[in-house]
């Protein structure tokens, strides 16, 4: 018999001004207030074998996340995680933290098959309005896998999604150096500290360059 996780039928949050319930499981609730892995100082990303970090506390959420990898396996062996997010968003990374360590841990390939759907089905589910929290988590993973990929020289393997290959030797994209000019590299030298971006393909200089400008002037004016 499936044993379905409990839902209050009392709304555990009313919005004040269009009166929409939200409902959370005994599940949600518990990693919201006993979140697992959690950092609670810096993460400092030359601890890690991996570092990413997604959003911006200007805008809202943020997530940064650092793991930890067996070389000869590519099991992860611990992930531990920071985040400016909602209790939501707190939850789903929490969950999904003891879903990609647990048993041993998980390899990479293995723990980039999870999507946000089923980090809310051992949640317990979230409320439709708190399904982008899930989202959080799953960036910033793939982002540290990146990272992973860039530090032992496998650029076939990073991922690209939705974004303009900028150097093709690098696999690196528009989107990792507007990333980059978000976490504050604001000139080639520093976007190149942290990408390599053209070190091997001086003919994309240029554009690179421009997109920084592009992305300096977008979000610092």
């Amino acid at each position: 018999m499936e044993i379905k996780p409990k839902i209050n039928t009392d709304a555990d949050v009313i919005n004040q001004y269009t009166g929409e319930k939200w409902y959370y499981s005994d599940i949600v609730k518990d990693h919201f207030f006993h979140p697992r892995n959690l950092q609670l100082d810096d993460l400092v990303p030359e601890k890690f074998d991996a570092f990413g970090m997604v959003g911006s506390p200007a805008c809202g959420d943020m997530m940064s996340m650092g793991l930890r990898i067996d070389p000869q396996t590519e099991t992860i062996k611990e992930l531990r995680w920071k985040t400016f997010g909602c209790g939501s968003a707190i939850a789903a990374t929490s969950m999904f933290s003891v879903m990609v360590t647990e048993n041993g841990g998980m390899r990479i390939d293995d723990a980039l098959k999870i999507r946000p759907q089923h980090i809310m089905e051992r949640l317990g589910g979230l409320p439709n309005r708190k399904i982008h929290c899930s989202v959080l988590a799953d960036k910033a993973f793939r982002k540290a896998v990146n990272d992973y990929f860039r530090r032992t020289n496998q650029p076939s393997r990073i991922i690209i999604e939705g974004a303009r290959v900028i150097d093709p030797k690098l696999n690196i994209t528009d989107k990792d150096i507007e990333e980059a000019v978000l976490e504050g590299a604001m000139d080639l030298e520093s976007v190149q500290k942290k990408l390599k971006v053209g070190i091997g393909s001086p003919e994309i200089i240029t554009e690179v360059e421009q997109l920084i400008r592009f992305y300096k002037e977008k979000y610092y004016g």
